[in-house]
């Protein structure tokens, strides 16, 4: 048995800044040996993300009450001086986050970036280091690493940033990496991609990772062992094969069970005539280069049509023209050539994010009712009495409408936009992505939501997503998109049980479908 590398022993975490104490962690328990991969699977709240923070030392000494013992090669961490912590920090113990555009700092460029913790932590000098941080970004098989070194964030993709991030993490050789939901906002090939790289980084460095997600699908194929938390409490622990194949607490088959399941055949409802009718639509923005201007192509001759009472789905990678896409179908963005028939004038949109479309100064009922005022001439009693009926279809109660965003959780808040999505009764629904932010069991009842209001009241959708098992339960007829162009389309089973092009096979592959 390899010497064990973390133990961590009745940790309690308690906030004092509110009025009220709240305790978020209780009693969590964790061994991890050399090498190890480890999942920590949950709903949000329930405690993974203040664990993690914690063993990497990174939750704040203020405003807060520790307990327990946390000890990383045989030394106390949780409670020591601060100056000890900083030696373990960025070289023993690492961590990658959500969101790497946030995470990297956006007027610095990647190089100085990935050498920060070999200038705190090595006497390397200025040559070395920057010989060690190409070397970090090949190995995170990123290609032409030297434009990488000089580029900023904003210039990189999402996969590519993601892989910046582990770089900057691996590029001391920690023997610890918490990755923290690294791969919940990328594409499903780009999301395999960095998983395979996890593997490789754990297999040839013998690197421990202690692997945080709401994607059990990826917990299963990436950890050896998985602990299954609920309410800041550790419900259930076991190896991958026990948890996934013979689940014995109530929460963790409800976990498993709310993974996305193909849609069952013979479940669709009629559909009608065209809604959406799209030709040769072309959309190109103008991207400046110094002084100098380029054009880039982003729809190329798009042709597709949405009926009424249809979901369609719309997949492909991050950059490929989706949100383009939609965005033209409602009207925010001009095309260059081409036409877009929509017969529903008030189309609405469910954007990714639900925090960042909801004014976060207003409560849930003036965002409701903002475009009754702008768009019907409705009185006072009859927008509130709309509002409430919407908002109990969406399955809150009438009292939600005093909130404010930030007194919801996500699924709430998911919740809240769809009701406002649906307050002018439009006919057609863009979905940009409205669940890859969820949790698990809150996505599957946002999708058993909105296929209740496609059953219950006609609606049609566009519904745009990078996770394929979603796809397939939701949607009735598939387009893929690559380099803004449509390259395959089809019903459901013709996409999934019979793709003809080699990106829909990739794709498929990707997900574990093919």
């Amino acid at each position: 048995m390899a010497e064990k590398l973390l133990h961590v022993e009745d940790l309690n975490i308690e906030f004092h800044d509110h009025l009220t104490p709240e305790t978020v962690v209780f009693d969590f328990d964790l061994d991890m040996e050399e090498g190890e991969i480890v999942g920590l699977v949950g709903e949000s709240g329930s405690g993974k993300s203040m664990s993690a923070l914690a063993i990497a030392g990174l939750l704040s000494r203020h405003d807060m009450k520790k307990r327990g013992s946390i000890v990383f090669e045989g030394k106390e961490i949780l409670n020591c001086p601060r100056n000890e912590l900083r030696e373990l920090q960025g070289d023993e113990i690492c961590m990658v986050f959500q969101e790497p555009l946030t995470s990297l700092d956006p007027v610095k460029k990647i190089g100085w970036q990935v050498e920060e913790s070999l200038k705190i932590h090595t006497q390397l000098t200025p040559e070395e280091r920057k010989a060690r941080a190409l070397e970090a970004l090949k190995e995170v098989e990123l290609e032409d690493p030297q434009r990488v070194y000089d580029s900023y964030p904003h210039e990189l993709s999402g996969g590519m940033r993601q892989r910046v991030m582990i770089a900057a993490a691996m590029v001391g050789n920690p023997k610890l990496l918490i990755a923290d939901e690294p791969t919940t906002a990328l594409d499903v090939t780009v999301q395999s991609q960095i998983v395979e790289l996890l593997k490789k980084i754990n297999r040839e460095k013998k690197t421990a990772i202690l692997f945080i997600s709401h994607d059990l699908s990826l917990v299963r194929q990436l950890c050896q062992r998985v602990l299954v938390m609920k309410h800041g409490y550790v419900v259930e622990a076991g190896s991958s094969e026990q948890i996934f194949n013979n689940p014995k607490e109530e929460y963790t088959k409800k976990l498993i069970a709310a993974i996305p399941k193909c849609k069952e055949t013979g479940d669709d409802i009629e559909v009608g005539e065209k809604l959406v009718d799209i030709k040769d639509v072309c959309v190109s923005f103008t991207k400046r280069k110094g002084r100098a201007t380029e054009k880039v192509n982003v729809l190329k001759h798009i042709t597709m049509h949405i009926n009424s009472q249809e979901i369609v789905g719309l997949v492909g990678e991050s950059g490929c023209g989706k949100s383009t896409l939609a965005k033209s179908i409602i009207g925010l963005i001009k095309t260059d050539q081409g036409s877009i028939i929509n017969q529903e004038s008030r189309t609405q949109m469910i954007f990714q994010d639900p925090y960042g479309s909801l004014n976060p100064s207003k409560t849930v009922q003036f965002i409701m009712e903002e475009p009754l005022k702008n768009l019907t001439k409705m009185t006072k009693e009859e927008r509130a009495a709309l509002s409430r009926e919407m908002i109990c279809k969406v399955g809150l109660s009438e009292e939600y409408l005093t909130r404010y965003p930030s007194e919801l959780s996500g699924g709430q808040r998911q919740r809240v936009c769809i009701a406002a999505s649906l307050m002018l009764k439009p006919k057609l629904i863009i979905a940009d992505e409205p669940v890859s932010a969820l949790d698990v069991t809150i996505q599957a009842e946002v999708l058993k939501l909105m296929n209740e209001l496609h059953q219950e009241l006609g609606l049609s959708f566009l519904f745009i997503s990078h996770d394929l098992r979603v796809v397939h339960q939701m949607c009735d007829r598939i387009l893929v998109m690559k380099n803004g162009e449509i390259v395959e389309e089809g019903d459901r089973e013709q996409i999934y049980n019979n793709p003809q092009h080699e990106y829909t096979k990739e794709l498929l592959k990707s997900a574990g479908l093919l």
